[in-house]
């Protein structure tokens, strides 16, 4: 007798292969069978015509603190999201210190804690709607030790070593680096090397957000690929863009160096969310020696016209390599800002606030230096060429959904799906890159596929109807055609609704 059976649905495996029109069995929270003719179950649902998959995997998002949130948060659920990778672009929520903490961004300064071991058990017991898996990041290992500092010695390093280390030891899935990003972007290759020789003592992956997604993007690659190379580490290239009108065409240049890296021994794979806009903090736009020493350095920089004139300088320049920033990316019609103090000048666009453009910006960051903003940046070539690649997963990069956001936090899975992926024959290699590619790429055993002894994480959906209507200015639009989701075979989302509760787990390092 099975706990419950999905009769009659088209069956995807995750891993590639054709559809079938099958039943699936789960009991004792894992898949027990696909086929016909199964025999009785205490529950039935009728999926006629309906995908059935596995539950969708995000290699890269940012809802570390969703479980502290005083309600349970569904809206990876109603995407089909079973399992997210959290801890990305160098900021996880530990190892943390009180002196330096308040460096973190300020979403995650809030539930800081001294070890990614306790934040894993604080995120557990305060209970994930859905299952969460963490990255430890550079940067907030660099901020426990060194503070906002540029250089660091020897025994900082070796420090943020061992930190890394307890992190692994704690159940962290793998690291990330954001190297657009300070203190990152201070860092050398030879210390991103070094965390990951840590890594490689467990054989786990390094996520980056790369030094440059624009005018540096190529060398930028170059450098993530000799990390890995020369740690011996898996690599996952975060949110694949090519930034910025001077780049634009620029994927093929990508996929090439990727393909190539694959060829030559490392085990390579990236990521992309299917939008022409990214979202990140303003202050991300000023070259990084901005931020030298913390908000109050900034700050003092930024009252001083002098200051300002030398960061304008530096931004300006043709430098490609890094501490530049990316304003040489943007117009400042491509500029939209997203959240600030000032709600007069939230949505608005650089280009509306008038006069010099970096002056304007000078000015938003001194009122509110943890403003962000959304920035209209990418080519539609490039973004098909991405998602076609296979290679390349579906990441969301999503924030917590609270607040002004961007609508990939509400819809990037089904715009995948109901906007990129056009012909059924299309449907098999498309749910393998929601799935699959992503679980293997950060070990995630059991997941990622669906099959007899996979744990019973599923998704239910109309492929004739996902879909996500949400825009920058109306984001949090609920999704379409996501019927049922199962977490290890307890249904989470029924005909389209959450069902409640809390029933997510957090995924440490070897565990199913």
């Amino acid at each position: 007798m099975y706990d419950l059976l999905l009769r009659s649905g088209t069956v995807h495996d995750g891993l590639g292969g054709p559809a079938r029109l099958a039943d699936v069995a789960i009991a004792d929270r894992r898949v027990a069978a696909v086929g016909h003719d199964l025999g009785p179950a205490r529950r039935v649902i009728d999926v006629t015509g309906l995908v059935v998959a596995p539950g969708f995997v995000d290699p890269h998002s940012h809802s570390d603190t969703v479980p502290f949130l005083e309600e349970p948060q569904p809206f990876k659920l109603l995407q089909g999201v079973t399992t997210e990778i959290v801890g990305n672009c160098g900021f996880s929520c530990g190892p943390a210190v009180p002196e330096t903490k308040d460096f973190l961004p300020a979403e995650l300064s809030g539930a800081a804690f001294a070890s990614l071991g306790e934040y894993i058990d604080a995120a557990e017991a305060a209970g994930p709607s859905n299952n969460l898996a963490v990255l430890v990041g550079h940067n907030t290992l660099r901020v426990a030790v060194a503070g906002m500092r540029a250089e660091i010695t020897a025994g900082e390093l070796t420090r943020m070593c061992e930190l890394a280390a307890q992190s692994f030891e704690a159940g962290a899935v793998g690291w990330s680096s954001g190297l657009e990003y300070v203190p990152g972007a201070y860092a050398g290759l030879d210390e991103l090397i070094a965390l990951g020789l840590v890594a490689k003592r467990w054989d786990l992956p390094y996520a980056t957000h790369m030094r440059s997604e624009s005018e540096g993007l190529a060398d930028a690659l170059d450098e993530a690929i000799a990390v890995a190379r020369r740690a011996g580490i898996r690599l996952q290239v975060s949110h694949c863009k090519a930034s910025g009108r001077a780049v634009h065409g620029s994927a093929g240049m990508l996929l090439d160096k990727l393909a190539g890296a694959r060829r030559a021994g490392v085990d390579v794979r990236g990521d992309v969310y299917p939008y022409l806009a990214f979202g990140t903090m303003l202050v991300a736009v000023l070259p990084p020696i901005a931020c030298e020493g913390g908000e109050q350095a900034l700050l003092e920089r930024l009252a001083d016209p002098a200051q300002r004139a030398a960061l304008r300088a530096l931004a300006e320049s043709r430098d490609t390599g890094t501490g530049v920033g990316f304003w040489r990316e943007l117009t400042p019609e491509d500029v939209q800002i997203l959240t600030h103090a000032d709600p007069g000048i939230q949505g608005k666009r650089l280009a509306d606030l008038g006069g010099d453009p970096w002056e304007a910006l000078c000015d938003v960051l001194r009122l509110d230096p943890q403003a962000s903003g959304v920035f209209h940046t990418m080519h539609e070539g490039d973004l098909t060429a991405f998602l076609a690649d296979p290679l390349i997963s579906i990441g969301s990069d999503n924030g917590p959904p609270v607040g002004p956001s961007h609508p990939r936090t509400f819809g990037t899975f089904p715009t995948y799906l109901g906007t990129y992926v056009e012909k059924e024959e299309e449907m098999p290699e498309a749910i393998r890159k929601v799935s699959s590619a992503v679980a293997a790429q950060f070990g995630l055993a059991g997941r990622g596929w669906l099959g007899p002894g996979a744990i019973a994480d599923v998704c239910v959906f109309d492929a004739g109807t996902i879909g996500h209507a949400g825009t920058y200015e109306r984001p949090g639009v609920r999704p379409t055609g996501v019927e049922h989701v199962f977490l290890s075979g307890r249904q989470v989302v029924a005909d389209g609704e959450f069902t409640g509760g809390r029933q997510g787990r957090m995924l440490r390092r070897g565990t199913r």
